[in-house]
């Protein structure tokens, strides 16, 4: 890991537990490769580390009259009175009977009628294992796992029984959930003598952890239901310790090595500094606490010296925008430029005439740079940001081309940072010594919890309180059969001159998910609202961008009434005179996305409207996303409903690029061991920067060992 020092000598090495797997007893070249495809399983460290998802005791017999609850597993104790076919038009299959003192119950076997039939003998004791399932209105259990009877040693299959996550391609090759087991437990015979302690003894005996090896032993073989929770707290707290030790090592790292601008704060809050005659004579309206309190923390980071790397964080409609431009008055007022990068050149275009209007009045240059700024107007651009005649400069990707290069440039604020790749950002500031200082913003709201994690390499502001005065929206929830009185309702608010967006989720017919088409879709709302009363105008992900940019403007200057749109207007269109947002086909969307969508309405003094329109049949999950979203306008409230549901990989976009991988820990479920952890790593590195104590030798070996399994994706 980055920031920890090597102590020299020799260290010692797993050999084992690097093994390729293909090596261990009944894998093989094919298995590995479906192994490391489906669960990333590539060495015998990789398997032992495969932890089971649920457990199923095992050591309870369950009265064959009690067996009732479809869909859950059972053993049952009995003796098997009769096996016998059973035929239909276009099959057999085999039924015995298990009988007990309390009743009887049906066994099934669709296949492997054969090996069944002479494996089993009428008359004789067996444990019956499998899932409930209902056959003709009662209970039986397809496909058992059938054990004879044969004495006390039978009572081993009394245990509790590990369930492995796997996969259809595995299950096919015979690597189900049992027989994963089976290979893990080889694997640990193996490798359980190199296994080594990886945390200080003076943490375990404070937390009151177990020790690394009987946490593995307990996690794949538990004796008790106890010995599982006594693994998980112990294991759990092992894999956020090192995520957040690496986090803290690399924020110290940057905090002692990266030299930083030094902006004055006497500078910017001197009377006559753009900041001040900003904030006291030109902003219409004061500023929020928690907008201060954000604007403090940012000043602190500007003149401590080292580079500022902070994530601002904010609702829809928060104010990021009017800090973000107050960071770069204060940029100004220490002599430097200031850059903003968005992801797209109508979001680009969006910024460059807010923080015109903003700073309207003020003897300030700002200019915009995108792919659509003309060759000759580029030129001219590059001059002037090279020769420092302009302060502030705001566009897209256009920035980072080779042409562009500033005077003395001081911060570089990044607008929905992770719609750019890593290396596209850093281009902007890794040319500049001393590097400027970056702000990057995002308006997709995030769980606390999971920002000490996707973001525990940059500082965290949040702007978590709304500008007085703005009207909550009023979010309703209605099924296909309302859209008459829906349309009939937008009819009245146009006619009050007001706009209106209907979004539909996709442009072309999809079978599979029998999607609203847009294009239908606009031919309707064209026929329900004729010209010359009504004028409707389409946007989507095809159209060129001029073309999109014509009709956005349309639609700004109040030409249009109703904007029939996919979601590219989900960031990038702000239109105070626009009130009701219309999702048709709700359902289809996710909580995050419906959030964004809604947020495009409720920018004026007007009342706004999100009518979320659902279709037919509505999953149990989609009933639950509408509706938090009917209840509250909150966007951190809705982000922990939606991790919640989905994870956080998905609600972050993380899941395939690797930036959030837990094989155990849970950041919603554990966020008080995610905190024990952070301050437990914090602690140590400010107590101990390089490691020297003796008690900390245990954390230098395991990290020199594992250097190569720590390759956690930064954000910054």
């Amino acid at each position: 890991m980055e920031g920890t020092p090597s102590r020299g000598g020799p260290v010692r090495k797993a050999p084992r537990l690097s093994t390729p797997i293909e090596y261990l007893k009944g894998i093989g070249p094919r298995r590995a490769e479906v192994l490391a495809k489906d669960l990333n399983i590539t060495t015998f460290r990789d398997l032992l580390l495969l932890f089971p998802r649920r457990y199923i005791d095992r050591r309870q017999i369950t009265p064959l009259r009690q067996v009732q609850a479809e869909g859950e597993y059972v053993q049952v104790r009995g003796r098997l009175q009769s096996l016998q076919y059973q035929r239909g038009r276009q099959r057999s299959w085999l039924v015995g009977l298990l009988e007990d003192k309390t009743g009887t119950l049906p066994l099934v076997w669709f296949q492997g009628h054969a090996q069944i039939r002479k494996m089993l003998q009428v008359g004789q004791e067996y444990l019956a294992f499998g899932r409930v399932s209902y056959y003709r209105r009662r209970p039986t259990l397809p496909h058992p796992e059938m054990t004879l009877i044969t004495g006390p040693e039978t009572t081993e299959h009394l245990r509790i029984v590990p369930i492995y996550p796997s996969s259809e391609k595995l299950r096919k090759m015979r690597l189900g959930p049992r027989q994963l087991h089976q290979a893990v437990m080889r694997v640990w015979e193996q490798v359980r003598d190199e296994i080594d302690e990886n945390l200080p003894d003076y943490v375990r005996r404070s937390l009151r952890l177990v020790g690394r090896r009987e946490a593995l032993r307990m996690i794949h073989q538990p004796a008790t239901m106890e010995e599982i929770d006594i693994a998980k707290q112990r294991l759990k707290f092992e894999e956020l310790f090192f995520f957040q030790w690496q986090l803290a090592a690399t924020r110290t790292q940057r905090r002692q090595q990266r030299e930083g601008i030094i902006f004055s704060k006497e500078k910017i809050n001197a009377p006559g500094s753009f900041t001040h005659d900003f904030i006291k004579r030109h902003l219409p309206f004061e500023l929020t606490g928690a907008q201060r309190r954000v604007l403090r923390e940012i000043w602190q980071d500007l003149a401590s010296g080292t580079w500022m790397n902070r994530l601002l964080q904010g609702d829809v409609g928060s104010g990021k925008t009017v800090v973000a431009l107050i960071t770069m008055l204060a940029a100004i007022d220490n002599g430097y430029q200031a850059v903003m990068m968005a992801p797209t050149e109508i979001l680009a275009t969006q910024h460059f005439q807010t923080l015109s209007r903003m700073l309207f009045g003020l003897p300030i240059r700002i200019e915009l740079l995108t792919g659509a700024t003309p060759a000759r107007k580029k030129q001219e651009l590059y001059r002037d940001i090279e020769s420092g005649r302009i302060h502030i400069v705001v566009g897209t990707h256009a920035l980072i081309q080779e042409g562009v290069r500033f005077q003395r440039l001081g911060l570089a604020v990044i607008d929905e940072q992770h719609r750019f790749g890593v290396a596209q950002r850093a281009r902007l500031w890794q040319q500049y010594t001393p590097r400027p200082h970056v702000l990057v913003m995002t308006a997709t709201p995030i769980p606390r919890t999971l920002s000490m994690t996707l973001y525990g390499d940059l500082d965290v502001s949040v702007i978590d309180e709304m500008p007085p005065g703005r009207k909550p929206i009023r979010t309703h929830v209605i099924t296909e059969r309302h859209l008459p009185q829906l349309w009939e309702f937008i009819r009245r608010k146009i006619a009050e001159g007001r706009q209106a967006y209907v979004v539909y989720p996709i442009i072309e017919e999809s079978e599979k998910l029998d999607y609203r088409n847009l294009m239908e879709g606009y031919e309707r709302i064209q026929s329900l609202f004729p010209e010359p009363d009504y004028r409707t105008a389409m946007l989507h992900g095809r159209m060129r961008p001029a073309e999109k940019d014509a009709v956005m403007e349309r639609f700004a200057r109040g030409e249009v009434h109703i904007l029939v749109s996919t979601t590219v207007i989900e960031v990038g269109v702000d239109v105070p005179n626009a009130t009701i947002m219309a999702v048709i086909n709700a359902e289809r969307f996710g909580l995050s996305q419906l959030h964004q969508l809604r947020g495009r309405v409720g920018r004026g003094d007007e009342q706004s409207y999100c009518f979320l329109v659902r279709g037919p049949k509505v999953s149990a999950e989609a009933r639950t996303r509408l509706r938090a979203l009917a209840e509250t306008n909150d966007g951190f409230r809705l982000a922990e409903v939606d991790l919640k549901l989905r994870g956080p990989g998905e609600i972050t976009g993380t899941r395939q690029s690797g930036n959030i991988l837990f094989r155990i820990a849970d950041p919603i479920e554990d966020v008080r061991l995610m905190e024990l952890a952070r301050q437990t790593a914090e602690t140590i590195l400010s107590e101990d920067p390089d490691l020297q104590h003796p008690r900390h030798q245990v954390l230098v070996r395991y990290l020199e060992q594992e250097r190569a399994n720590m390759g956690w994706a930064q954000v910054s």
